[in-house]
């Protein structure tokens, strides 16, 4: 499952900016469109940093 988890946070930012795209198209509030952001930029660095080699095996 461990080595599931970067792909799986990867896949979630993916959904994420999607969700972005829709809510933009359906004229959201400002606020949601930077909170989903934000949200997508978090899942993409978790994702990418995770997959960094580091001591952790």
């Amino acid at each position: 499952m461990r080595a599931m988890l970067p792909t799986l946070l990867l896949i979630l930012a993916g959904v994420l900016v999607g969700g972005v795209w829709s809510l933009y198209k359906q004229g959201a509030s400002r606020r949601a469109l930077v909170i989903t952001g934000l949200l997508a930029a978090l899942a993409t660095a978790g994702g990418l940093l995770w997959l960094l080699p580091g001591e952790g095996a």
